[in-house]
């Protein structure tokens, strides 16, 4: 960014000697340096900030992504639960069992339960 060959560092280091003097020198490089290292500072913030901003976006991007495959594969596959079951009548109708037995037969076999394996996260909140 700044091209500064050694011979026009020696150069400003000249008459900054000069105009200045070998008294006030190692003071105004101190201010300098401050300055600087303020100028660097500032700049590191700026950067952190665009950088958190770009990270941000793309999160949104990915989630967003996300939901719609995941609607996707929600609609091909369709929970199991969402299916409504027979009536009895058109259970009776095709030879099931009945009600009470087939109650006898789950509480005979009965497991317990698993939890869901793929919860819907809300829309509008973060991911969990």
């Amino acid at each position: 960014m700044f091209d500064v060959a050694p011979t026009e560092l020696l150069l400003v280091i000249v008459v900054a000697l000069v105009v200045i003097g070998p008294k006030d020198l190692p003071k105004a490089m101190r201010f300098v340096g401050k300055w600087m290292g303020k100028a660097r500072g500032m700049a590191r913030h700026f950067r952190s900030g665009l950088d958190t901003m770009m990270r941000e976006a793309e999160l949104e991007e990915l989630e967003k992504q996300w939901r719609e495959q995941n609607d996707a594969i929600m609609r091909e596959f369709p929970r199991i639960d969402d299916v409504s079951a027979p009536t009895p009548k058109a259970a009776a109708a095709l030879g099931a069992p009945s009600e009470q037995d087939a109650d006898e037969a789950a509480a005979a076999t009965a497991q317990p339960e698993t939890p869901e394996t793929h919860a819907v996260p809300p829309r509008d909140g973060p991911l969990p």
